[in-house]
């Protein structure tokens, strides 16, 4: 199974870049998306009938914040899952932050970590998120679930997960509590699949600013994850990042399971 994520930062604005095509052309089985920006009521026919390359159409579920063209996930599935939710917190459901769904041997968790923002202005709600997030993924495995959790944590963990560590140190998305969140959250028994395939590689990243060709000098931050129970890791046959897909600031990320 083939699970691809991706921060499109408005799906009716990378409608406009392609993306009908290039998930056509990719045709994950899974398609996990983060920063919809939309409801569905708002969305072009190609995007609720988003088809794949052997021109079915995805089953498509959304979470939409009650704010306007704010926040959002969705997932586009071509195996109907057992059960489509969200997370169950009005005050991160009402951001459409978390769709879980339930795919029988594994649950998929696709989420929108909270941006921490400008002198963590909202970092308490960040941190609460992750608190939520931690729970949330412990009672699954208390149940006996295996679990991916895939999306934009907004947080690079390690001085090698961004190009500029020393001069982000007070930055949103690399702050010490953040970061330290990241330790307890792996230190839990979740491993970052794309560490644990690439270790110690640098140079790695999946946000690029639009500013100052950041894209183009690979001045970035290793944001987006595929994480998973660490008993499900042995089925992890692939994780990469995806910088060769424009059409956003993120790129997306890919993990290929054995099932």
């Amino acid at each position: 199974m083939r699970i691809i994520s991706w921060n499109v930062n408005g799906i009716r604005a990378v409608e406009k870049r392609g993306f009908v095509t290039w998930a056509r052309d990719e045709s994950p089985d899974v398609l996990c998306i983060q920063e919809t920006k939309a409801e569905p009521g708002q969305l072009s026919e190609d995007l609720r009938q988003l088809k794949a390359g052997d021109n079915k159409v995805y089953h498509d579920y959304w979470a939409s914040a009650k704010r306007k063209g704010y926040s959002g996930t969705a997932i586009y599935s071509k195996i109907e899952p057992l059960s489509v939710k969200p997370m169950g917190i009005t005050a991160f459901d009402d951001e459409g932050r978390v769709l879980q769904a339930d795919y029988g041997e594994f649950v998929l968790i696709c989420a929108y970590f909270p941006n921490s923002q400008d002198a963590g202005a909202r970092l308490p709600y960040k941190l609460g998120f992750c608190a939520a997030m931690l729970e949330l993924c412990n009672g699954l495995v208390k149940k006996g679930r295996h679990l991916v959790l895939c999306g934009d944590y907004n947080i690079a963990h390690t001085p090698i997960d961004i190009a500029r560590p020393k001069e982000n140190e007070g930055n949103a998305g690399y702050l010490p509590e953040e970061r330290a969140w990241m330790d307890t959250f792996t230190a839990a028994g979740y491993a970052d699949t794309f560490r644990e395939q690439h270790p110690g590689e640098r140079d790695h990243y999946s946000w690029w600013s639009y500013r100052m060709n950041a894209r183009e000098r690979n001045v970035g931050w290793r944001i987006d994850y595929h994480c998973v129970d660490r008993p499900f890791l042995p089925r992890v046959t692939k994780s990469i990042i995806r910088p060769d897909v424009q059409g956003a600031d993120h790129c997306p990320v890919q993990i290929d399971l054995d099932l």
